[in-house]
């Protein structure tokens, strides 16, 4: 067995690490990718070597699945999912709102996740069945009604074919809600619903390390982490997803079902 306890520790140094890169990265020159509006920067790119190289280390015949590589099927052992710079848009806009990412999964699960947002010097960790925090204080869930929700999403912007199903949850959830923001890394999304800075967030396709680790955040912290359109919560493939406090869960899960029925094939 492994002392989750003593590889936070490091885990925890490392991702300040990262953040410091970030920091520090007055530009960086950047790349397209696949997809519409989808890019990366040498930034990105460098921090994940970086994480690589030290989370590797850390446990003996580990695996690595992360956004800027090539990732094989994800298994049952220890695997480090990680996203070097979740909000890569933001950061090339200077936005000051992005953020590294790193959960460890094992048997396909999430047994430890570390976020931090340097621009906010934040730090929010998990391990399963002992809570989360942010910079070491609980987080809880907020219990506000659906009617009062604030509520986070994002708008798949690399996946044309979601547009329409997500224009129609976009209004719904304004329309019966308190209001909606768009902030542009995911995985912080996770984080606002785990410390009651909002009640809902969902989009229609997300990548693992977009929220491997947020959704342990929400967990831990008394909320709801599912895939509307999955039997369960798969950490190993893209999909929808929708993470709440009890409260609100049935009400956004409803919304989200009848956007299934506008996506386009």
């Amino acid at each position: 067995m492994i002392d989750l306890h003593a590889i936070q520790t490091e885990v925890e140094k490392l991702i300040r690490k990262a953040g410091e890169i970030i920091l520090s990265a007055s530009s960086s020159p950047v790349h397209q990718k696949g997809g519409h509006f989808n890019y990366v920067t040498d930034t990105d790119i460098s921090i994940q070597a970086m994480l690589k190289d030290g989370l590797m280390a850390l446990i003996p015949g580990c695996l690595f699945f992360a956004e800027e590589q090539e990732n094989e099927q994800l298994t049952d052992q220890y695997t480090w999912v990680v996203d070097p710079l979740d909000g890569t848009n933001n950061f090339i806009r200077g936005r000051k709102y992005s953020s590294v990412s790193i959960a460890l999964l094992k048997d396909r699960k999430c047994i430890l996740g570390a976020v931090y947002q340097p621009f906010h010097n934040e730090l929010y960790t998990a391990i399963r069945g002992e809570g989360a925090f942010m910079d070491g204080v609980p987080l809880h869930v907020s219990t506000l009604p659906f009617s009062k929700a604030l509520v986070d999403f994002g708008s798949s912007p690399y996946y044309r074919e979601l547009t329409e199903a997500t224009a129609y949850a976009f209004r719904e959830f304004l329309l019966k809600c308190g209001d909606v923001r768009r902030v542009g890394s995911a995985v912080m999304d996770c984080c606002d619903i785990a410390s009651g800075r909002a009640e809902i967030f969902w989009e229609m396709k997300l990548s693992p390390w977009d929220f491997a680790a947020g959704s342990l955040m929400v967990e831990e912290a008394g909320g709801c982490f599912i895939m509307p359109y999955e039997v369960k919560v798969d950490l190993g493939r893209p999909a929808a997803i929708l993470a709440t406090n009890a409260v609100c869960r049935d009400q956004a899960l409803e919304i989200l079902l009848a956007a299934k029925e506008r996506m386009r094939e």
